[in-house]
């Protein structure tokens, strides 16, 4: 029986879900799931084009559909766009799974994101922008995650070794994970 995602990654813009996700699968051998790339796949545009020509709360429904799905069967490690703790609904459907959130520092994060204009919620000001959406969301990764692993001045390697032995105490304490 499918109980979902083996593990859940949530954090802000840059702190490396999709990278990290991704080694994590291929160490566990399971499948990658990022929530963006699937809200991409299903509507046959990219996230900047949903936001941009129907507005972010129809991008949340899309996201939120996309965290749905994944919750009620994807195996994998699931990686969750930065916004998508944000919908009452998501975090509640989250309640109970082995949640990871990812956290990092602004200076960082502005390293790894560069000049990426792909993200329309950083499109003015993408420093001050960055760190307001961080202020308005970091209650909420604190609120649905299990364990919190900073990325600073780490490679995506040495997080997903830290995720995953996060993951193994927490079975080896006999909480589902």
């Amino acid at each position: 029986m499918n109980r979902g995602p083996l593990i859940v990654l949530v954090g802000p813009m840059g702190v490396g879900k999709s990278t990290v996700g991704a080694l994590l699968a291929e160490r566990l051998s399971v499948p990658f799931l990022d929530t963006d790339q699937d809200v991409v796949h299903r509507t046959g545009r990219s996230v900047a084009e949903i936001v941009t020509e129907d507005g972010e709360p129809r991008f949340r429904e899309l996201e939120h559909e996309a965290v749905a799905r994944a919750v009620a069967g994807f195996p994998g490690v699931l990686a969750l766009g930065g916004g998508a703790v944000g919908h009452g609904g998501s975090r509640a459907l989250l309640a109970g799974l082995p949640v990871i959130f990812l956290d990092v520092d602004r200076a960082e994060a502005m390293r790894r994101i560069g000049s990426d204009t792909g993200r329309p919620l950083l499109a003015a000001d993408p420093e001050r922008r960055w760190q307001e959406l961080q202020d308005e969301r970091r209650a909420l990764y604190l609120e649905v995650a299990r364990f919190v692993v900073r990325t600073d001045g780490r490679t995506p390697e040495q997080v997903a070794r830290t995720v995953a032995a996060a993951v193994a105490v927490d079975t080896e304490r006999g909480v589902t994970a």
